[in-house]
């Protein structure tokens, strides 16, 4: 029984392996570098609404703080409270929701050798590293 040293117990190329990886995590780095992050989140930012047929109410980032003011407080005053942790719990997980999906992602202005680079590098090294994995004949 033959034991392989190659890349991931097969015959196949350990160089190719390492350049590969290198260049698939580089071309990552430098798409990742690229992306622009940007929020319209505050306090007084509409996270939800709750809509009706007649009436609309937006609720603001400030309303999901009030419950979990008052969660706080009932965990501090009997810490076996379980309405104190499902209030604190739900209006926290809401507020994280909210800040996440009040996210925009949007790409840096780019040259066309810029964007060319990021993508032979990140698919180059895929292909180089995923060749790597497979048996030679």
């Amino acid at each position: 029984m033959t034991k392989y040293i190659g890349a991931g117990g097969t015959k196949g190329g350990i160089g190719d392996f390492f350049i590969g990886l290198i260049m698939f995590c580089s071309g990552a780095y430098l798409f990742l570098q690229s992306i622009i992050v940007s929020s319209d989140f505050s306090l007084g930012f509409a996270l939800y609404t709750m809509n009706s047929r007649s009436w609309q109410i937006p609720i603001t980032s400030g309303m999901v703080l009030i419950p979990f003011m008052f969660g706080i407080g009932m965990i501090f005053y009997n810490a076996r409270n379980f309405f104190g942790w499902l209030l604190t719990c739900g209006s926290l997980a809401a507020l994280i929701f909210g800040v996440i999906s009040s996210l925009h992602f949007s790409l840096r202005t780019m040259s066309a050798f810029e964007l060319l680079t990021i993508l032979v590098l990140t698919f180059g090294g895929l292909g180089l590293f995923l060749k790597s994995l497979r048996e030679y004949a």
